[in-house]
């Protein structure tokens, strides 16, 4: 995901509309107090320890304001840092800076907090080789960023829409008729460089799933025992995705059952945003 380093069209789209929310048609009490040529400089910093996410993403914000800023990040994004640690200096006009302080920390402060519950987890299961994944359950309109914030927390990216992989879930099999039936529809729709992954919820869902061949298995909201049964049976001849309810006192022990990938919706659908703030000085 280096792409987000640079500006691309989306990410232009999200800061644009960010900005017209919180600016409007301008900033009254920065323009009724501050003068238009004074300069400033800003320094972002953290109220608590964590991992950092979205720096480039706030120095596109005040660079969308004014080409003239510089934005100095003293950190990289991915970053595990202490409790008021200097991510970031900004020079330039003293209107630019605090119009775009809001919209800039929003942004960073969401994407450090998905990368610092991320890191949590990975570290829960470092010694295990199975990877930590997030899910669609993103924010609307920001899934590119949300995205980003778990790879810089050493997560793993899951499928980005319902354009880029396949995945038949429960209401599927139910419309299909079956496992079968779904898969084999889908086989004579999609190209054969895109894999299959089929949620099963038992184990007799999950034999019909290894005899259509499925590239991945997703074991949705399994207990333990029958989880380490379905690795048993599956270990070799699909990919082993753990699903649902997962949280960081049950994720070990969900590693430890053999699966090869656990995906968290609450990476990004319930974080906790990091405290960082900033100082004009």
């Amino acid at each position: 995901m280096d792409f987000l380093v640079k500006e691309n069209i989306l990410i232009n789209k999200i800061i644009e509309q960010a900005l017209l929310e919180d600016i409007g048609t301008g900033d009254i009490t920065s323009e009724s107090i501050v003068p238009s040529d004074l300069k400033a400089k800003g320094i972002i910093k953290t109220s608590e320890e964590g991992v950092v996410a979205g720096l480039n993403i706030t120095s596109l914000v005040f660079k969308k304001l004014d080409s003239e800023i510089i934005f100095q990040e003293k950190i990289k994004d991915g970053t595990k840092v202490a409790r008021s640690k200097v991510l970031a200096e900004i020079t330039g006009s003293a209107r630019t800076i605090l119009k775009g302080e809001r919209v800039g920390l929003n942004f960073l402060q969401r994407m450090s907090g998905i990368a610092t519950i991320t890191s949590k987890f990975c570290q829960e299961v470092e010694d295990f080789p199975v990877r930590i994944v997030d899910t669609r359950k993103t924010t609307p309109g920001l899934r590119i960023l949300e995205k980003y914030a778990v790879s810089m927390g050493g997560g793993h990216n899951h499928r980005f829409g319902l354009y880029d992989a396949v995945l038949i879930k429960d209401n599927h099999i139910t419309v299909a008729g079956g496992i079968r039936p779904a898969v084999d529809s889908v086989r004579k729709q999609i190209s054969h460089t895109v894999k299959i992954e089929v949620e099963v919820e038992n184990l007799s869902q999950l034999q019909d799933a290894l005899r259509v061949k499925a590239d991945i298995i997703m074991l949705d909201n399994m207990d333990l025992d029958t989880m380490e049964e379905a690795v048993k049976i599956a270990k070799g001849k699909a990919l082993i995705e753990a699903s649902g309810g997962i949280t960081l006192g049950k994720v070990r022990k969900i590693a430890q059952t053999g699966v090869d990938l656990i995906s968290i919706g609450s990476l990004t659908h319930s974080v906790k945003a990091l405290d960082i703030n900033m100082e004009i000085i």
